[in-house]
């Protein structure tokens, strides 16, 4: 397979994480007027050198991972009053099918997200998605609440790494310039698993039993873990890099190695010719080694320093604010459309029928649809902003694409909140909605993109704790609200403690702006990053 990307590029993070040095020059292959970050190795085994379409082809099969590990977790909420009629439990104790799973879906990345690390992956992605095809099955044949539970709590652990997967994915395989859209890409199919309660309801207005939404999603879950078997190749790679940039005292061409044992400050430099010698490039990996499930142990990551030391990333700003962001509009947002929009629809003065409960999933499609064109302008904003700057890329060139987002999420979470107070029409919960995941959408994707962008981390480290810090902020959040909501008032609970809480998170997009370079000037110079660079593996940064 040909050379695709030019391996001469000069792209570097300077000395302040999240700055990155993107000038060009002559010669050098560019997008949007920049250099190319990471700088890709000669080899045809690099990610960043694979075809379009093998790196569009592992992108969409992780997304549709995503997209039904959350349709599952959250689509039989529509059920919760079938489930506390067949059960004999209140209608909160029913909610806990779909709250006790959620916890558990965000401790799967405490598991298998060092497991990834450790063994690929590849082989990891694949177990993931068998474990999750066999919860599903098993839920589909339960008859009693605790053995549904269980089965539920099987299939969420599974699907829990899909969350972290396709950003880790997205950083093994893509470049600088194009994360921001591909996340965002991830992120659309992340946020439409929230259309579950739609088809769950549309199941019902057939006439079909609950059961019937398990089948089909295990149908789905065996049908792509066949596609992935064959697409998805191993991403962990070790990358050589060339400098052209010769020395002061002559030398030339250095190829850099970055080991899994070296860290971005141990990396050490050969100098050699440049360009390499073909005969120096390894072949292309045939198709039936690229289909291997072995793909070999690293010694050298500590598993259970690796779990622990995720924790401390908590005390890093912009991971924080992506937990917070996450388990706001999961928790907050999300639970409250799913469990008040049922209830209250199938009540006077609407009177809607059982089946037609999960509708409010079109107005979350609707909200995805409508954010889905701005998309490219995520990455096109900070390309516009790096070229201002004289080729160096700031962090936070991106969030000015949540201005918007901080003002249309909240008005739209308390439009939903006093149409169910005052009994409105119910075009205005389809407007709360729409507005409330319009403006998600955004903060999901852009406030992700940040916290990797802007701190020199162990990618999958920060990815444990932003999965299973959000799914907790969520889990914690929810577990109550529907009695909150039902004993304190719709007003009260959804139009105010709810939107002032995401009013707060939203407006953190302001502080980052002014703020965000300093705050990442005094975190890089913390025992904390200090650490952090210390056990930074080459290939897990930036």
């Amino acid at each position: 397979m040909a050379i695709i990307h030019d391996v001469h590029s000069h792209a570097h993070e300077e000395d302040v994480p999240g700055t990155v040095n993107l000038q060009v020059k002559e010669g050098e292959e560019t997008h949007y007027g920049q250099a190319l970050f990471p700088v890709p190795s000669p080899d045809p085994n690099d990610p960043l050198q694979w075809p379009t379409w093998k790196k569009n082809s592992i992108l969409l099969s992780c997304s549709i991972f995503s997209f039904l590990g959350n349709s599952a977790l959250i689509g039989p909420s529509t059920y919760i009053g079938l489930y506390a009629h067949e059960f004999g439990v209140s209608a909160n104790t029913a909610a806990g099918l779909i709250n006790y799973p959620n916890l558990a879906f965000g401790f799967g990345s405490l598991l298998l997200v060092p497991l990834y690390r450790k063994f690929g992956r590849r082989p990891v992605m694949l177990a993931s998605m068998l474990t999750y095809a066999v919860g599903l099955i098993a839920a589909s044949q339960c008859t009693t609440y605790g053995g549904l539970m269980g089965a539920r709590v099987v299939h969420a652990f599974g699907s829990g790494v899909c969350e972290a997967l396709p950003v880790q994915l997205v950083n093994d395989i893509f470049f600088l310039h194009e994360r921001g859209q591909k996340l965002g890409w991830y992120t659309v199919a992340l946020c439409l698993g929230a259309t579950g309660p739609m088809f769950s309801g549309f199941m019902l207005a057939g006439g079909q039993s609950w059961r019937l939404y398990f089948y089909v999603e295990f149908a789905f879950a065996v049908a792509l873990l066949i596609f992935s078997f064959f697409v998805v190749e191993e991403t962990r790679y070790h990358r050589k890099i060339i400098h052209d940039a010769p020395s002061p005292e002559g030398t030339t061409t250095g190829l850099a190695t970055t080991g899994s044992n070296k860290t971005e400050e141990a990396i050490t430099e050969e100098h050699v010719s440049s360009p390499p010698s073909p005969s120096l490039i390894p072949a292309r990996k045939p198709f039936s080694q690229q289909l291997s499930l072995w793909t070999g142990i690293d010694h050298n990551e500590p598993f259970f320093l690796m779990i622990a030391r995720s924790f401390t990333y908590l005390l890093v700003p912009s991971t924080f604010w992506v937990i917070t962001t996450y388990g706001i509009y999961i928790g907050l947002c999300g639970f409250a459309f799913s469990f008040i929009f049922p209830i209250k629809i199938v009540e006077a003065p609407y009177n809607w029928s059982q089946t037609n409960a999960g509708l409010h999933s079109i107005a979350t499609i609707i909200g995805f649809g409508t954010a889905l064109p701005f998309l490219p302008y995520v990455d096109k904003l900070a390309a516009y902003l790096t070229k201002r700057n004289n080729g160096i890329r700031e962090a936070e060139m991106r969030l000015g694409m949540l201005l918007p987002a901080m003002i249309i999420a909240p008005a739209g979470q308390v439009l939903f909140g006093m149409a169910a107070e005052e009994n409105l029409h119910w075009i205005a919960y389809m407007f709360g909605v729409a507005m409330t995941q319009w403006g998600g959408y955004f903060y999901f994707t852009v406030t992700l993109a940040y916290a990797v962008d802007s701190y020199t981390a162990n990618l999958s480290e920060m990815l444990i704790i932003m999965n299973l810090g959000k799914q907790a902020i969520s889990f914690g959040l929810s577990i109550e609200v529907l009695n909150w909501i039902l004993t304190t008032g719709y007003a009260k609970v959804i139009a105010g403690a709810f939107t002032g809480v995401l009013v707060l998170n939203n407006l953190m997009v302001l502080v980052f702006m002014a703020f965000g370079k300093r705050i990442r000037v005094a975190t890089s110079k913390t025992w904390l990053a200090r650490m952090h660079r210390s056990s930074a593996v080459a290939g897990e940064t930036h």
